[in-house]
């Protein structure tokens, strides 16, 4: 008998960077930009920026890692709601719900990144999605301080 584990998880991110909302938001939904800092690498990356539109990240070489994501609201330079579900081949991992917030902050932005998970069991761990998300939180901000 196979034995199947539940944990659920919330994490909150805060970012400073030195570039204009609408700088951040851009590097966000502008497909070639979110790629150099979201999926580098992934020559089958593909992002479809709108409510009701998609993304697929797949991980590096050797790996049938996919997760898909859907957008549930956006709204410019200030807001950004979606779900995602990562898979291992058929094997589904985690879902989640992460809530992108951005506001002007003195001459930069101020972003807030909350993720509420739902990870399977023990196919991944919270502390390593919650370590993952900082450290690509952490390419955006090299990213737009590059334009």
């Amino acid at each position: 008998m196979t034995d199947h584990s539940v944990k659920h998880s919330t994490f909150t991110l805060e970012r400073t960077y030195a570039a204009a909302p609408a700088t951040v938001f851009a590097a966000w939904s502008d497909r070639d930009t979110k790629a150099k800092w979201f999926a580098a690498g992934d020559g089958r990356y593909s992002l479809d920026f709108r409510v009701g539109g998609t993304e697929a990240v797949h991980g590096g070489a050797g790996t049938d890692l996919v997760a898909r994501s859907e957008y549930h609201d956006i709204v410019p330079d200030e807001r950004i709601v979606y779900t995602t579900a990562l898979f291992t081949g058929s094997v589904l991992s985690t879902v989640s719900l992460t809530t992108v917030q951005l506001a002007r902050e003195g001459d930069g932005t101020r972003l807030v990144l909350t993720e509420q998970g739902t990870f399977l069991d023990d196919q991944e761990q919270p502390e390593w999605r919650e370590q993952g998300t900082g450290d690509w939180l952490d390419a955006l901000g090299r990213q737009v301080a590059r334009r």
